[in-house]
């Protein structure tokens, strides 16, 4: 099945659940509107779309140009959000006059993007420290800094695993790789048990019924969601008729729709959701492994993987199977630039695949070739 089939499937039922998750929220917060969300949503799907078929007809070579100076860019608005001030002690947004956005979404493609072009043009000296590694991990190593800084520790570790799948796939030598591995499960153990950070969620995490009944309030959302996924049983209550979007589950057009999804749809419904994802990825990777140069290679690979890592963690933390990090399930989450985002990335992959049957490199790629 073509990627931008399995893609459009995938929007189109995300919109569904969308509205089925956000309407009795919508109605109770919007002054009766029920439609808020879906509205929004569904207009930025559409800049979204027309975002991504623009890009796809584009050479994504050009994408070369904008490697250095976007990462530059993504550094910069990553260091003010930092300094803005913010009364919850939270700098992830920086709010402009009728625009918002996160510049950690600007950063996973800024690092994506970088990556696949230095992988490119070093693809034959992957294998060494100096050339395929050092540079890597001192950018990746920046890139999570500034945003476990915010802080946001989902995207630190989405940042991180994009990072290591692209090094993994450009050659990058296992045993390196396995040590970065390493260090970061030891940073986390050193942070969560002897520095104590986060460990309200991880004793959530743990025995969320053990916390429940003594602070309800720290456990609400966990075990709202793992009420909503119960009840769903194999077959799910019916589309539309979740009760724990009404007013139980916090928010639940947006980190935790999965679980609306869940208690609607059933097992069954999540199945196929995750075999949306799963088609979507294997066309990815599969784009990605027949692109005509390393550079579109890397690229496709990128960002498929952020995709699929991003759904994963989503639904590990819906259903309690990793620590409440937060994170959003792509094209399914209410967020409009999040959503332009992600579509847009698309297109670079379907520029890729556009540029398969043509068996196109870049100029660049050509000239290191032949050196």
């Amino acid at each position: 099945m073509p990627f931008l089939i399995i893609l459009m499937i995938i929007l189109v039922v995300g919109l569904i659940s969308q509205f089925s998750a956000s309407y009795a929220y919508s109605y109770y917060w919007n002054d009766g509107d029920s439609f808020y969300y879906i509205k929004r949503q569904l207009i930025f799907a559409l800049i979204g779309v027309a975002a991504m078929l623009f890009i796809s007809t584009i050479d994504y070579h050009i994408l070369h140009h904008f490697a250095i100076p976007l990462m530059l860019v993504s550094f910069v608005l990553l260091g003010v959000a930092l300094m803005l001030p913010s009364s919850t002690g939270i700098h992830r947004w920086i709010r402009l006059p009728g625009l918002q956005f996160q510049p950690s979404e600007i950063a996973k493609f800024a690092l994506i993007l970088l990556f696949a072009h230095l992988i490119s043009l070093n693809h034959k000296k992957m294998k060494t420290f100096l050339a395929g590694y050092l540079p890597f991990i001192l950018i990746l190593g920046v890139t999570c800094g500034l945003v476990f800084l915010e802080p946001h520790l989902s995207g630190t570790i989405l940042l991180l695993g994009i990072g290591i799948v692209m090094m993994f796939v450009g050659g990058t030598r296992l045993l390196y790789l396995l040590g970065t591995v390493g260090l970061g499960v030891a940073a986390v153990i050193y942070m969560v048990f002897v520095k104590g950070y986060e460990q309200e969620r991880i004793s959530v995490w743990l025995n969320p019924m053990g916390v429940y009944e003594v602070d309800p309030d720290a456990a609400w959302q966990t075990v709202q969601s793992l009420y909503a996924i119960g009840s769903g049983g194999v077959m799910g209550q019916g589309l539309g008729n979740s009760r724990q979007k009404h007013l139980f589950l916090p928010e639940p057009h947006n980190d935790f729709i999965f679980s609306v999804i869940c208690e609607e749809m059933g097992f069954v419904g999540a199945v196929l959701v995750i075999v949306l994802f799963a088609l979507l990825l294997w066309r990815g990777i599969t784009i990605g492994m027949k692109s005509p140069d390393k550079f579109g290679s890397m690229l496709a690979v990128g960002l498929t993987a952020q995709i699929g890592l991003q759904a994963f963690m989503n639904m590990a933390v819906v259903t309690n199977t990793i620590p409440n990090t937060g994170i959003s399930l792509p094209f399914f989450s209410y967020g409009g630039t999040s959503l332009v985002m992600l579509l847009a990335q698309m297109g670079v992959v379907l520029s890729v695949s556009r540029n398969i049957s043509f068996g196109r490199s870049s100029p660049l790629e050509r000239r290191r070739d032949q050196t």
